[in-house]
């Protein structure tokens, strides 16, 4: 199991729309309005380290209201 944290930026006034949408998308545990550098940080969860990436790029990235991710892959130590 992959998992991962976005922390997404998006376009003046579109917060909860791109919340919304956020967390209609499949993996998608928790989505959280946040203050500081970023608007929104989701939680993901995918069977592997492709399908994880393949939501980021084909699903977030596509939101009318994204401008920019940060993904933060979970690592076990």
């Amino acid at each position: 199991m992959a998992q991962a944290y976005v922390f997404v930026t998006a376009a003046i006034g579109k917060v909860k729309q791109v919340a919304k949408e956020l967390e209609r998308l499949p993996g998608v545990k928790s989505v959280h309005v946040v203050t500081g550098p970023y608007d929104i940080v989701v939680f993901l969860e995918a069977k592997d380290l492709t399908k994880l990436t393949d939501t980021v790029v084909e699903s977030i990235h596509k939101i009318k209201g994204v401008v920019d991710t940060n993904t933060a892959i979970v690592v076990e130590v």
